[in-house]
């Protein structure tokens, strides 16, 4: 069998359904924002007016945590959750019986490599396909999965392995988007090549076989993190979404290119909250961070934003002249507002609810309800407002027009930091204690009717533009990938494969400032590397009747990989006046972070000082997909016996460091999970060897295991630490790792070697 993914178990017999093929179709609340994507309930069913656990329309309660909002598909309930406080906790996707919370499946997962800290987990949701039944969700640190309704895992990507997805101790995920054949997620990457350095980047994978269609970046430089969802509308003939970035913007995008249209700076950092469309060339948009033109916080405002898609280059920058009107008394860090019959509403950070005229953003009523609010988001149904506050309680009100009536406070029993979803005539609250369902236990539960949807037809307009399936790939020695090109219309909609039409070369653009290539062929429509393919990067061509489109891949390090940097030449100048060059392309990430220079008459890699911001780096060299492996190098810190840095291995999802100022051996993986350690006196310049392995006992535990001593010793007979853990990770990227506290002390890596063991 040709090998298409490790990470996409089930391409090949997904592949084979036809884009029109109904699975099995889906209806209900899908995302967290419900039909419409914005919050609204369109339903006639009669919803409680009082939440009471254990009163009369309290219909079940699970006890699982969560920060965000379960959705709801045919009678099944599916939350994005988490158990434990400390070493135990662990991220679920929890599917339940509507009628009774009865547990039907769950799929559980454990943090790795991320810096997620205070139990900041489950903040998003998982989306509902509409098509195919399918459920899609990201976890904290960005494991993005796909499961059948039944719970079966389709598949899976690591977003921080595979494409360098970044981490913060916020753990601000969100929630995906689906649009046509596509599931879209974003965050800040630092990737490889041209898209090295950290951006807020966009992916979008074809959701039957998880292959990536496009990559977009369409902001600026980040200054913080977000997790805004996608809402999507027609611009012209082109489908296309808006959302907030952490560069502070407000941007459109092409949904079936990943082409930037045009972006609106709102902020001067994160836009967490999603946007509202009101009609035909109006968008509303509020954040709670610093304005870009005033020293307060927070606004709420209406932008003039483009009818028909442009033409020319892009993407277009908006400036002040598109705002329709401003109101600053809205300050939302990441709680999303609703439009309904005219008005905005929205919980600020002092924990009132605020009314808004739509058409003049004038301020018509204010509401306390809480102390204070935090993320959680208002929602409407049945002619009322359900509006949680960060304090646990739960406000359900009418706007009774000069101000708002309030029909019931209710306390549930912890704090709500998640949108409250509807199904019928139920209610679904999520706590950070647990998942609540409220409606009337006298009566059955209402179970809506299923709607049938109907697949997108393939368009029968020309094709004027080609998409490469997948976009970018990553192989180890002696694998092969096999590529779809698809034939889009002047719309990005698919029209059919032309794979085996197409024309293949590899391909380096002109403003390329590496001239690589993959070492490897590109016969028909699949690229076959060699057990001895060196460690490359580069992109292939596609072309057919006139028209192209790349795909951009690395080959990374498989087992039998071997780098002592002797073989690469020295050909720049660092800002020191040093000789040095970057470390192989092929490297996650690494080349605004690493050098590689003479030392000890030798070449090594070293971390480079020149950013604060990347005193602490972790770069990945091979895939995601490994496991039972030994990774071992040399490894050395700079510094005093007062002042060193940190330096270490990363093999499978465990991170093992010389912490040299705590004159320790560290093994960790998320550091308030797995972090365990044993004495070792380290001397600052002095070369050690760090020697790692990962040992599973069978039965889903395991051990991680390390030793380290003086290069110039014998190797010791015994593991100078040996951690054991009772849920291994089963897999993940081998990868380098350097701490240098304020950027004072470097640290150094040589002859690094990857390979199996039994």
């Amino acid at each position: 069998m040709r090998f298409v993914s490790r990470l996409v178990p089930l391409v090949l017999a997904l592949a084979a359904v036809p884009s029109t093929s109904v699975l099995q179709a889906a209806s209900g609340w899908l995302n967290w924002r419900g039909p419409d994507q914005n919050g609204v309930s369109k339903s006639t069913a009669k919803l409680p007016d009082k939440l009471e656990i254990g009163g009369p329309n309290h219909r079940w309660s699970v006890k699982v945590r969560g920060a965000g909002t379960p959705v709801i598909a045919d009678g099944r309930v599916y939350a994005f959750g988490f158990y434990g406080e400390t070493t135990d906790v662990e991220e679920t996707l929890l599917c339940l019986d509507v009628k009774t919370g009865q547990k039907l499946w769950e799929h559980r997962f454990r943090d790795y490599l991320s810096d997620t800290t205070y139990n900041r987990y489950a903040i998003g949701a998982p989306v509902v396909d509409a098509e195919t039944g399918n459920v899609y969700l990201e976890s904290t640190w960005g494991h993005l999965m796909a499961f059948s309704r039944d719970g079966k895992l389709l598949w899976e990507h690591s977003m921080m392995e595979e494409y360098g997805r970044l981490t913060f101790p916020n753990g601000r995920t969100g929630s995906l988007a689906i649009d046509g054949p596509l599931v879209i997620t974003d965050g800040i990457t630092a990737n490889w090549g041209a898209d090295g350095p950290a951006r807020n980047r966009f992916y979008a994978f074809d959701k039957r076989t998880g292959e990536l269609a496009w990559f977009s970046t369409p902001g600026i430089e980040p200054l913080d993190s977000t997790f805004a969802t996608p809402v999507f509308g027609n611009l012209g003939n082109q489908r296309v979404m808006y959302a907030g970035t952490g560069c502070g913007n407000i941007v459109c995008v092409n949904v079936r290119t990943g082409e930037p249209v045009w972006r609106f700076r709102l902020s001067q950092s994160g836009v967490n909250a999603d946007i509202l469309l009101d009609g035909p060339g109006k968008l509303i948009g509020i954040h709670g961070k610093e304005n870009v033109d005033a020293t307060h916080h927070g606004r709420l405002v209406a932008l003039k934003i483009p009818t028909e898609y442009p033409t020319g280059p892009k993407p277009l920058v908006l400036g002040k002249e598109a705002e329709i009107w401003r109101n600053d008394e809205f300050v939302a860090f990441s709680s999303s507002p609703l439009l309904v019959n005219g008005r905005v509403y929205s919980t600020i950070a002092t924990g009132s609810l605020l009314c808004a005229d739509a058409a003049t953003g004038k301020l018509l009523w204010s509401e306390k309800l809480a102390p204070d609010q935090l993320h959680a988001s208002p929602a409407y149904a049945d002619g009322k407002f359900y509006v949680p506050m960060h304090n646990g309680s739960v406000h359900i009100l009418k706007d009774a027009g000069d101000k708002a009536q309030i029909l019931s406070v209710n306390q549930m029993d912890s704090l709500c930091l998640g949108a409250p979803s509807f199904y019928g005539d139920s209610v679904f609250i999520f706590t950070k204690e647990s998942l609540h369902c409220f409606g009337p236990k006298t009566t059955p539960p209402v179970i809506p009717a299923s709607v049938a949807v109907a697949p997108e037809a393939p368009s029968t307009a020309p094709i004027t533009q080609l998409q490469v399936l997948p976009a970018e790939f990553v192989l180890s020695p002696g694998m092969q990938q096999k590529f779809t090109v698809w034939g889009l219309d002047a719309s990005g909609r698919r029209v059919r494969p032309v794979t085996s039409e197409v024309t293949w070369a590899k391909f380096i653009p002109p403003t390329a400032l590496v001239k690589s290539e993959v070492d490897g062929e590109l016969t028909g429509d699949t690229l076959r590397t060699k057990p001895t393919s060196r460690m490359s990067a580069g992109q292939f061509q596609a072309k057919w009747n006139n028209l192209s489109a790349v795909t951009r891949g690395r080959i990374v390090a498989g087992p039998g990989y071997k780098e002592n940097f002797d073989a690469i030449a020295l050909t720049q100048k660092n800002k020191d006046g040093e000789t040095v060059e970057f470390p192989p392309l092929a490297w996650l990430g690494a080349r605004v972070k690493w050098h590689v220079l003479e030392r000890d008459g030798s070449k090594v890699v070293t971390n480079r000082l020149d950013n604060i911001l990347f005193q602490r780096t972790m770069n990945f060299i091979g895939r995601s997909d490994l496991k039972s492996y030994t990774l071992e190098a040399d490894v050395m810190t700079d510094g005093t016996r007062r002042v060193m840095s940190s330096v270490g291995l990363v093999n499978q999802r465990y991170l093992i460091a010389l912490v040299a100022n705590s004159r320790i051996l560290e093994v960790s993986s998320n550091h308030e999970r797995v972090k365990e350690s044993v004495p070792f006196d380290a001397q600052p310049n002095t070369w050690y060897h760090l020697k790692t392995r990962v040992d599973s006992d069978g039965k889903g535990g395991g051990w991680v295991r390390a030793k380290l001593w003086e290069r110039a010793k014998p190797e010791p007979d015994k593991w100078t630490i040996e951690v054991r853990q009772e849920k291994l990770h089963a897999q993940g990227a081998p990868g380098v790792f350097a701490f240098s506290p304020q950027a004072l002390k470097r640290v150094y890596i040589d002859n690094l070697s990857l390979a199996t063991h039994e």
